[in-house]
């Protein structure tokens, strides 16, 4: 039986959402929508959220450096944290402009060299994370050319994982197929635990999660290992199309977006399926992110499309906050989040936000 973590909410929590209808399931982001941006300064009397998770806008694009701000109309990415203790820096990466590092306090942005390679690509999300011997790196998944680029935190390219080939012997006969008849990777997101890659393949028919093992920490080298789990579909833990994947700092298990279908697929390390965590129908969610005993999950579409995508805030599995940046902050551009991660600093939560087509980015600060 498939185990499900049902989401308890309160009717009062969710204004103006109805489990109306379920709309069709893109595949990838590809629909084309018209937005004009407004950039003016934020109303910090605006806020969104419910109880004691209110937020309001911190800082929009204009605290970026000029770089970032020409470009981030482009964004088609995400984020990640450098959760190892004494840090905190926020790392994301745009065509163009490269890796951009946000500081622990959020206060200052710094823009990393990046190899040509990275810079020319798209970093559909990013992830951080640190061998056996301590040495933290940062793991690009590039939707567009089918690589995934590795890099020390100064923006030094120590790896490139390329396309699986029709020699790679993958454990489901399905994989080895799909690539033997030169079908493509596409890889939207990445993650590491214990020595090994976490790929997920959703913009392609493929839908799979595919692993990746280190074979060498100096020089850095990893090559396809047998083990691909998930598959596209509405069965317990397929996809609809497979998109962000994660683990949660301090534990084994992995957390993948499954936009469609509206969940959050968790997994053991060797790809047991462990259960689902059912979001609300119709919400298409993009990323999830944990801090603190909270998550959040960054969505490409609400339950009411013309309200703009929702950002929903989980403790436990439990949905205690929707924040609405467009439609109650003001936003015009976040009609579509793509990702989001979420901080606490000082015993206050902050959050920043990716939205899509257009893209844009925003800090946002709890009401305290």
């Amino acid at each position: 039986m498939r185990q499900v973590v049902f989401i308890i909410f309160a009717l009062t929590l969710i204004i103006g959402y109805a489990y109306a209808h379920v709309t069709e399931h893109p595949s990838a982001e590809t629909e084309d929508f018209q937005f004009v941006a407004h950039h003016e300064s934020p109303d910090t009397k605006l806020t969104s959220g419910q109880g004691a998770l209110k937020f309001k806008v911190l800082y929009t694009r204009d605290h970026f450096p000029a770089e970032v701000v020409a470009a981030i109309d482009n964004a088609h990415g995400g984020f990640d944290v450098d959760r190892r203790e004494g840090k905190g820096e926020t790392y994301f990466a745009l065509p163009e402009v490269g890796i951009i590092q946000i500081s622990a306090d959020l206060k200052t942005t710094q823009l990393i060299e990046t190899p040509d390679a990275l810079k020319k690509a798209n970093a559909h999300y990013v992830t951080v994370w640190t061998t056996t011997d301590g040495m933290p790196y940062l793991s690009f998944p590039a939707n567009d050319v089918g690589k995934i680029f590795t890099t020390t935190l100064a923006g030094k390219l120590v790896h490139t994982l390329g396309s699986p080939d029709a020699m790679t012997d993958f454990k489901h006969q399905e994989v080895n197929t799909y690539f033997s008849e030169g079908g493509k990777f596409v890889p939207t997101g990445v993650t590491h635990l214990d020595g090994m890659l976490y790929v997920t393949t959703g913009y392609s028919d493929l839908d799979y999660i595919l692993g990746a093992k280190l074979t060498s920490l100096e020089p850095l080298e990893a090559s396809w290992y047998p083990l691909a789990f998930g598959g596209k579909g509405n069965e317990p833990g397929q996809f609809g199309t497979g998109h962000h994947i994660t683990v949660p700092y301090g534990t084994n298990r992995l957390d993948a977006s499954d936009r469609a279908n509206a969940e959050i697929e968790r997994y053991s390390p060797d790809g047991t399926y462990l259960e689902t965590l059912s979001l609300i129908k119709g919400s298409f969610p993009c990323s999830i992110d944990y801090e603190a005993g909270y998550a959040v999950v960054a969505s490409l579409f609400g339950p009411n499309r013309e309200k703009g995508a929702p950002l929903y805030i989980l403790e436990g599995n439990n949905l205690v906050s929707t924040v609405m940046l467009k439609e109650e902050l003001g936003m015009e551009t976040f009609q579509h989040l793509h990702g989001a991660v979420i901080r606490k600093i000082d015993g206050k939560f902050y959050i920043i936000v990716q939205s899509w087509n257009p893209g844009d980015i925003v800090i946002l600060e709890q009401v305290m």
